[in-house]
């Protein structure tokens, strides 16, 4: 009659015989397609997004030259609002603006919808020239 031990080593053996793993491998391909996929849905909705602005139609002229001087820029849209640096600003806080310029010797440049009150461009420039601003242009389209 065998005995307990050996009935009990014999079906560990037996065991460990068959609990041997097979080499498992996992198929990257499907994965790589996903992230191909996503990387391309990103690339083109990334182009359609736009720079936020003040939409402005800036006249026509000739004789328009190339500023390169650091300045500051006034904006004026179709509805005579104000921005500074396309930042909307009262005409208080533009006059602090203009002192500011004023002391550090910086041109000035307005643009200004060409359907913009002639009113509203003419007021901006005398609040400059009343500060002691000397630079002033104004920014057109060259045809």
């Amino acid at each position: 009659m065998p005995q307990f031990k050996d009935v009990w080593k014999k079906s560990l053996f037996h065991f460990e015989k068959r609990s041997k793993f097979a080499s498992v491998q996992i198929n990257i391909t499907p994965l790589i397609d996903v992230i191909f996929l996503l990387l391309i849905f990103f690339m083109l909705t990334s182009t359609f997004v736009s720079q936020a602005g003040i939409k402005i139609n800036l006249p026509k002229a000739v004789s328009g030259k190339v500023l390169l001087d650091d300045k500051l820029i006034i904006t004026i849209d179709k509805e005579d609002c104000l921005y500074v640096y396309n930042k909307p600003v009262t005409e208080e806080e533009l006059k602090l603006l203009l002192v500011e310029a004023a002391t550090g010797k910086k041109p000035l440049l307005i643009m200004a919808d060409k359907s913009s009150s002639m009113g509203k461009i003419v007021e901006i420039w005398d609040m400059c020239r009343q500060q002691g601003i000397t630079k002033i242009n104004i920014a057109t389209k060259s045809k």
